[in-house]
């Protein structure tokens, strides 16, 4: 019998972690798999361990020579400067201990959430440990040492000749997925994120629309700091549905970083838990709509591991499988069991306190600009589909 949806984990995609410090933590999949379990909405039999992605299945997206210097640098931890040119060995993405193997898994994982998927196994496949949007081809950036999403892009079109529809809601730019894809007509990439302007990494105008024959397949939604819940959900809905509407992928590929929300150490934005019951609504129902069910879900950004990631990450999961979002307080047996340990009160419920913050002296200037630029992103997709129904008319 065909599943409503897999959760790709195991522990060995912990070991993706660059140090005590830094601020990508992947103790947040232990704080979520242990939320789920809490509350039964996840069993033993909804998890499939991840494979490792193998070096030709890396290499789809990846420069060979750049995997060696990877696996190179995996083994020496001391002689730093000579792959800081590769974009490793940074401050952002230092180098560590088995670096290539826990990062081949983390892709490894998202290949076998698009296996279960594509091969009619389950309607829907969450893996938390993906989403290294700003992974390059020679080239590691902002904390992602691979890129699994567009390793898994590349994968769906050569294993199953599919047309894919990428969207990322991290407040950072998806540009390391764009960029792979950027003239590409059969890839379409919509990224939702903070404007570049004082934010890494800068890039993610509304002119970024693709080259060549890929012009037109790539969609970018900068939106002002300050950026609260109602401003953010517009966009996202209408963007998305255009889009999708215009553009008929076979997949939906979606990148959940919930570093989006008021509490985030590393962003501007002002979302609250709102956003993140929302946003995978809409996926699921437009993955029904338009792609016979079929979607794949990966993680991100998201640095508040203890307030934000487990509560948001546990509403998409239980959005995956149909299950009524819980109200009112978090269990007590998971707030007492990780309490002694966060270094911050939790927030005891699962949305969040209203109001979260005190009000924003410019919501209806941000709102008026962030609807203009939703405007203009779409204008040529727009003016394409009136063209189009002109003529069939």
């Amino acid at each position: 019998m065909k599943k409503d949806a897999v959760f790709i984990f195991s522990e060995e995609q912990l070991g993706y972690k660059f140090s005590d410090t830094h601020p990508f933590n992947q103790k947040r999949l232990t704080l979520t798999v242990d939320l789920l379990r809490e509350l039964n909405a996840l069993s033993s039999l909804d998890i499939v361990a991840p494979r490792t992605a193998t070096d030709e299945e890396l290499s789809l997206a990846h420069d060979p020579h750049y995997i060696e210097i990877v696996k190179k640098a995996s083994l020496e931890t001391t002689e730093t400067s000579i792959y800081e040119s590769y974009g490793i060995g940074t401050e952002d993405t230092p180098i560590f201990p088995h670096m290539h193997d826990a990062s081949a898994s983390l892709v490894g994982g998202t290949l076998t959430a698009v296996d279960y998927v594509m091969e009619g196994k389950s309607s829907h496949a969450l893996n938390l440990g993906g989403g290294l949007h700003h992974g390059f081809k020679g080239r590691a950036s902002g904390f992602c040492v691979y890129n699994d999403s567009s390793v898994a892009i590349k994968y769906m079109q050569q294993k199953y000749n599919a047309r894919v529809l990428y969207i990322d809601t991290d407040a950072h730019h998806g540009d390391g997925v764009q960029w792979s894809f950027y003239d590409d007509p059969n890839v379409c990439t919509i990224s939702l994120h903070e404007t570049g302007r004082y934010l890494f990494p800068g890039t993610g105008n509304i002119t970024e629309r693709g080259s060549g024959e890929g012009y037109g397949t790539s969609f970018n939604f900068p939106m002002d700091a300050f950026t609260e819940d109602d401003s953010f959900l517009e966009i996202y809905r209408t963007a998305f549905k255009e889009i999708i509407d215009s553009f008929k992928p076979d997949v939906i590929l979606s990148q959940n970083g919930v570093d989006a929300h008021y509490f985030d150490p590393l962003t501007h934005l002002y979302g609250t838990m709102k956003i993140y019951q929302e946003i995978p609504k809409l996926a699921h129902e437009l993955a029904h709509e338009y792609c016979d069910g079929k979607w794949i879900a990966v993680g991100g950004g998201g640095y508040d591991i203890w307030r934000v990631v487990p509560r948001a990450w546990s509403l998409l999961w239980m959005e995956m499988n149909n299950i009524k979002a819980p109200e009112g307080e978090l269990p007590k047996n998971w707030l007492n069991r990780w309490t002694k340990e966060a270094p911050i009160p939790f927030i005891p419920t699962w949305m969040d306190p209203n109001p979260l913050y005190e009000p924003i002296p410019r919501k209806a200037e941000i709102t008026e600009k962030n609807k203009q630029m939703l405007d203009k992103a779409l204008l040529l997709l727009r003016q394409q589909q009136s063209y189009k129904n002109h003529q069939q008319h």
